[in-house]
C-alpha cells in the first residue's frame, strides 16, 4: 500500500519548533533560553535582565495582559513568528560578530538592540485599547510604524532610551512603508544591525514548517481585512491577490525578487553569517529551497490540495494556555541553539 505522506510531510520536524527541530518557538521562555545561551557565549559580561524583561513584556503583550494592548488576534503574524525572527536574529548576530574584523563588531549593547527590535517588530499588529478596528491586521498598511511607536514607549525600561530614534528607523526594514534607501541611520554599523532583522524577519517566515500553509490560511485572510486581497472595497487599496489559491500561485516568484532584490540586493546577503554560526549550511536557506521547489512543482501540476498541513496560530488564547502551563525546570545554558 502506498504511503500516502509526501517526502515533506515525512520530514520529523514539528510544526511548532524552529528551523533545527531543537527549539519551541511557540514558547516564549524556551525562545529566551536560547537566546540568552547563544549572546552569554558572545558577551558573557552582558547583563540578561534586560533580555528576559523584554521576553517577559514580549509574553504579556501577546496574550493581551499589558495594560493598554487587546493581545495577539493576527494569524500569520503571530507570537510564534516574532519568537522564531529573535531566535534568528540571535544566531545572525553570533554568526556576523565571529566573521567581521574587530572594529567592524556591532558590539552587546546593538545585539540587545537588536534583539528586542525583533521581538516587537510586529507589535504594531496588537490593538491598543480603544483602537477602532475589529482585528489586527487592518493595521497591516501602517504596523510598522505603530510598532516603532510601542518601541519609543519601551526601549526606556530596559535602559535602551538614547536608541529610541535609531530603533523606529531601523524597524522599518522589516516593512514596506519606507523605501529603503530612505531609511536614516547613524552609522554603518546601525545599518549592518537594519540588514541583520530584515533578513532574519523574512528568513523566519519563509524556513517555517508550514510557510506554504500559513500563506494560504492564514496570509491571504490577513490580506483580505486589510485589503490587499480579495474583492475592491471602497476606501481600500486595490488588491492584489483575488484569492488563497493566487496567493500561492505567485509565492515562488515573489520570494525569488525577494532574494534577489532584499536579501541578497540592498542587504547584502548578511543571510550568510548563519553559514558561519552554524558551521556549515545555513539550514533556514536548505528549508526554503524545499518551499519554493515543492509549490513550484504543484502549481505546475495543478495538485495544490497536497499542501495538508494544518498550522495553528499562536495568538492571544492560546497564548495565554502555554504561559499558565507549568514550565518544566530551567534549561538556560542547555539548550542547544
Amino acid at each position: 500500500m502506498r504511503n500516502p505522506r509526501t517526502p515533506a510531510e515525512r520530514d520529523g520536524r514539528r510544526n511548532h519548533y524552529d528551523v533545527t527541530g531543537r527549539v519551541r518557538i511557540s514558547h516564549p521562555h524556551e525562545v529566551r533560553d536560547a537566546v540568552c545561551t547563544l549572546l552569554h557565549a558572545r558577551w558573557p559580561a552582558l547583563d540578561l535582565k534586560p533580555l528576559r524583561h523584554a521576553f517577559s513584556t514580549f509574553a504579556r503583550l501577546y496574550a493581551g495582559q499589558l495594560p493598554g494592548y487587546q493581545g495577539c488576534d493576527t494569524w500569520y503574524h503571530d507570537a510564534q513568528h516574532s519568537l522564531d525572527c529573535a531566535l534568528a536574529m540571535a544566531r545572525l548576530l553570533d554568526g556576523h560578530e565571529r566573521s567581521v574584523p574587530a572594529g567592524q563588531r556591532l558590539g552587546p549593547r546593538r545585539a540587545l538592540l537588536g534583539i528586542v527590535m525583533a521581538l516587537f517588530h510586529d507589535a504594531g499588529y496588537i490593538r491598543r485599547r480603544g483602537d477602532r478596528a475589529g482585528n489586527g491586521a487592518e493595521f497591516t498598511l501602517t504596523h510598522v510604524r505603530r510598532s516603532g511607536e510601542f518601541l519609543r514607549d519601551y526601549l526606556p525600561r530596559v535602559g535602551l532610551r538614547a536608541d529610541i530614534s535609531c530603533a523606529r528607523q531601523l524597524v522599518h526594514f522589516t516593512g514596506y512603508e519606507i523605501a529603503l534607501e530612505q531609511i536614516r541611520v547613524r552609522n554603518e554599523r546601525d545599518r549592518t544591525l537594519g540588514f541583520l532583522l530584515g533578513t532574519a524577519d523574512v528568513l523566519a517566515q519563509t524556513a517555517d514548517r508550514c510557510y506554504l500553509e500559513k500563506c494560504r490560511d492564514f496570509l491571504y485572510r490577513e490580506f483580505a481585512l486589510c485589503g490587499l486581497a480579495g474583492q475592491p472595497r471602497s476606501g481600500a487599496p486595490t488588491p492584489i491577490y483575488a484569492s488563497a489559491e493566487d496567493l500561492l500561485n505567485r509565492t515562488a516568484t515573489f520570494n525569488r525578487q525577494l532574494w534577489a532584490e532584499r536579501l541578497d540586493g540592498h542587504f547584502r546577503g548578511v543571510h550568510r553569517y548563519l553559514d558561519v554560526h552554524f558551521g556549515g549550511s545555513n539550514p533556514y536557506r536548505a528549508a526554503i529551497d524545499v518551499h519554493l521547489n515543492r509549490i513550484e512543482a504543484l502549481v505546475q501540476s495543478g495538485r495544490l490540495d497536497e499542501l495538508r498541513r494544518r498550522p495553528v496560530a499562536i495568538n492571544r488564547e492560546r497564548l495565554r494556555r502555554i504561559l499558565a502551563t507549568p514550565k518544566r525546570r530551567a534549561r538556560t545554558m542547555r539548550i542547544a541553539a
